[in-house]
C-alpha cells in the first residue's frame, strides 16, 4: 500500500512542477517573439506595418490645399517619411538606398559609408518617438529654424551631442519636393561616429557570438533577450508576491475574505506590471528600431493582453456576485441568462482585444475576422439562426445594400424598408401589407435599390404599320431623334432610335435613353410627354402603330414562271451533255 505521506509530497511537487513549467512556456514564447520582431529582416517588415497604422501626428498649422504635384517615389514628403524611409533601407543594409535620404554630395560610396554612420548614431544616442514626427509635406515650423528645416530630435553619447535636422528639396517642373538629413548635421556624423564604443556588455561577451549570425540575428541576441525577459519575469512574480501579502494582510485585519485573490487578479496584474516593465526598459534597446518595437507593439500587445484578461476575471467576478444573490434571492431562472451574458461580454473582449493586436502589429483584422469559424459560435450558442441573423445585421449595416426608406426589390417583393431591426428588416410592400425578412437570410439574397439610381432607363419598342413608306419612316427616325436631343430631362450622349427589325406584323423600332431622375413618379410624367409627342410625329408621318394583325391576300393559281422554268432546265441538261463530250475527247 503505498505511503499517503509520499503520495502527497509527490503530488505538491507535480503542481509545483506544472506551474513552473507554463510559466517557461510563456517565458520561451514571448522571447521567441522579442527575438525575431527584434532581428534586421522581421524587425524591418515589423516597423514598417507599425508605422503605417499611426494616425497623423497633429499639426500646429493648417494643412495646405493638396496640389496637382508628382509624388517622390522613395516616400520623401514628408519629415515623417523620410525618417521612416531610412529606417527601413538601414535595417535591411541597402545603403545604396540608404544614402538617397542624405543632403550630400559625397561620391556614391562615400555617401553609403555616411548613412550607415548615420544610422549607428541614431541607434546609439537618439531617442525618438515616430508620432511627433510631421507627417505633413511642410514640415512643422520651428522658431529656432528656417521654414525649410526640421528638428527631430538630439543624438547624445556620451558629453557630445548632435541635432538631427531635416532639410526641405523646394520642387521643380520635373520632381516634387522631397525631405532629407541636412548636410549640416551630416558633417558632424563621421567624427560623433568614430568616438563610438562599442556597447558594454559586447566587452563580457565571446567575439564568436556577437560576429555569428543565425536567421539574420546575431547569436548573442538568441541567449540575451531571453535572459533579461526572465530576469523581468522574476522581479514581476517578486512585486506581485509582495503585493499579494500585502492585500492578505489587509483583508485579514478587516475580517474578511480576500475575494480579489481568489477571482484570480494576480495574473492579469502580472502582465501589467510586465507591461510596464517592457515600455520602460524600451530605451535601452541596442538600436532605434528595437526600442520602437519594444515600446509600440511588444509592450503595448501584452498590455493589451493583460487589460483584456483583468476585464475577463472582473466579469467572472461580477457574475459570481450576482449569481450569489439571485440564489438567495431563489431567482434561479436568471442564473442562465447570466452566465450567457458573461460569455458573450467575454466573447467580445477576446475579440477586441485580437483585432487591437492585429492591428498593432499591422496585420488586417477584417480578412482574419473573416476567416474565424462562425459556425462553432454558433454551435456554442445552441441558436445558429439568430447567430446568422446578429451577423447578417452587421453586415447589412457595414455594406448598406439598403436603408430605410429606400424603395427596393428583394426576390420577388417590391416594397419601402421601414426598419432594419438587429434580427429582421420590415418591408412595407406595394399591396401595403408588411413583409418581414431575416437578416441572416436577407445578407445572401439578391437586392435591387431602386432608390441608388441616379438616372433611369427609358426604352420602348414601337411597331410601326407595314404600309409605312420608308422615306415615312426616315421621317420618324429623324424627328425622335432629334426629340431626344433636344428635351432637358434626356441624357443626349446615350440616347438613340433604330429600326431594329421586320416583325411579323410591323417594323419595330427601338428607343433608348436615359432620364436623369431619381423620382420614379417625375419620370413617369417625363415618360409620358416622350410617348404622347413620339404619337404626335407618327401621326405628322402619315402613318400608324401597328397591332397584332395577320393579311391573307387572295389569287387565281397562275402557275409562276412555268416557261422560265422549262428554259432553265433544257440550258442545264445542255451543259452536261457537253462536259461529257470534252471528257471523251480527252480520253
Amino acid at each position: 500500500m503505498p505511503d499517503p505521506i509520499q503520495c502527497g509530497v509527490h503530488a505538491a511537487r507535480c503542481r509545483l512542477f506544472n506551474r513552473l513549467w507554463t510559466r517557461l512556456k510563456y517565458v520561451i514564447f514571448l522571447a521567441l517573439a522579442s527575438v525575431l520582431s527584434a532581428g534586421p529582416v522581421w524587425g524591418q517588415k515589423l516597423l514598417q506595418k507599425a508605422v503605417s497604422n499611426q494616425p497623423p501626428a497633429p499639426q500646429t498649422t493648417p494643412t495646405p490645399p493638396p496640389q496637382e504635384v508628382p509624388q517622390d517615389p522613395l516616400g520623401r514628403d514628408s519629415p515623417y517619411g523620410t525618417v521612416v524611409g531610412f529606417l527601413k533601407a538601414a535595417e535591411s543594409d541597402d545603403w545604396a538606398r540608404g544614402a538617397d535620404f542624405l543632403d550630400s554630395k559625397q561620391a556614391a560610396p562615400q555617401k553609403q559609408e555616411l548613412a550607415r554612420q548615420l544610422k549607428l548614431v541614431l541607434d546609439r544616442g537618439l531617442s525618438l518617438d515616430l508620432d511627433t514626427v510631421s507627417k505633413n509635406p511642410e514640415g512643422v515650423p520651428q522658431e529656432q529654424w528656417r521654414k525649410t528645416r526640421n528638428e527631430i530630435g538630439t543624438a547624445r553619447i556620451a558629453d557630445q551631442s548632435l541635432v538631427i535636422l531635416l532639410d526641405r528639396v523646394e520642387p521643380t517642373a520635373k520632381r516634387p519636393p522631397y525631405w532629407l538629413f541636412s548636410a549640416e548635421t551630416l558633417n558632424q556624423v563621421p567624427e560623433l561616429a568614430r568616438n563610438l564604443e562599442a556597447p558594454w556588455f559586447e566587452a563580457y561577451i565571446p567575439k564568436a557570438l556577437v560576429e555569428n549570425r543565425f536567421l539574420g540575428i546575431p547569436v548573442f541576441r538568441w541567449i540575451l533577450i531571453p535572459l533579461v525577459i526572465s530576469i523581468a519575469f522574476c522581479l514581476v512574480l517578486l512585486i506581485t508576491a509582495v503585493l499579494g501579502f500585502a492585500i492578505r494582510g489587509v483583508f485579514r485585519l478587516l475580517g474578511t475574505s480576500p475575494v480579489v485573490l481568489r477571482a484570480g487578479f494576480l495574473g492579469p496584474l502580472r502582465v501589467l506590471i510586465l507591461a510596464y516593465l517592457v515600455f520602460a526598459a524600451a530605451p535601452l534597446a541596442q538600436t532605434l528600431v528595437a526600442r520602437q518595437i519594444w515600446r509600440d507593439i511588444v509592450a503595448q500587445v501584452v498590455a493589451i493582453l493583460g487589460f483584456a484578461w483583468l476585464l475577463a476575471r472582473t466579469l467572472d467576478l461580477v457574475t459570481d456576485v450576482a449569481v450569489a444573490r439571485l440564489r438567495r434571492t431563489n431567482s434561479l431562472f436568471r442564473i442562465a441568462h447570466l452566465r450567457l451574458a458573461r460569455w458573450v461580454l467575454k466573447a467580445v473582449v477576446a475579440v477586441i482585444a485580437l483585432v487591437a493586436i492585429l492591428y498593432k502589429t499591422g496585420i488586417n483584422p477584417t480578412t482574419v475576422v473573416t476567416g474565424l469559424g462562425l459556425g462553432g459560435v454558433a454551435l456554442a450558442f445552441a441558436a445558429q439562426k439568430t447567430i446568422e441573423n446578429v451577423f447578417g445585421t452587421i453586415m447589412i449595416v457595414a455594406d448598406q445594400p439598403l436603408r430605410v426608406g429606400d424603395f427596393c426589390k428583394i426576390g420577388d417583393s417590391l416594397g419601402t424598408i421601414e426598419d432594419i431591426g438587429l434580427r429582421s428588416t420590415r418591408v412595407r410592400t406595394l399591396n401595403h401589407t408588411l413583409l418581414t425578412v431575416p437578416n441572416g437570410q436577407l445578407a445572401s439574397m439578391i437586392v435591387e435599390n431602386y432608390a441608388s439610381r441616379q438616372r433611369i432607363w427609358f426604352r420602348h419598342v414601337i411597331g410601326l404599320r407595314y404600309e409605312t413608306t420608308a422615306d415615312q419612316l426616315r421621317y420618324v427616325l429623324e424627328e425622335v431623334r432629334k426629340l431626344l436631343r433636344e428635351h432637358p430631362k434626356v441624357e443626349p450622349n446615350d440616347a438613340r432610335v433604330r429600326l431594329i427589325r421586320f416583325g411579323g406584323s410591323s417594323l419595330d423600332l427601338e428607343i433608348f435613353a436615359y432620364v436623369p431622375l431619381a423620382d420614379y413618379a417625375a419620370f413617369l410624367e417625363v415618360q409620358e410627354e416622350l410617348l404622347l409627342r413620339i404619337m404626335d410625329i407618327i401621326e405628322r408621318a402619315g402613318t400608324g402603330i401597328a397591332l397584332p394583325s395577320q393579311t391573307t391576300y387572295l389569287a387565281e393559281d397562275s402557275r409562276l414562271g412555268a416557261e422560265k422554268r422549262q428554259e432553265i432546265i433544257e440550258r442545264v441538261h445542255g451543259q452536261k451533255e457537253q462536259e461529257q463530250g470534252d471528257q471523251a475527247m480527252v480520253s
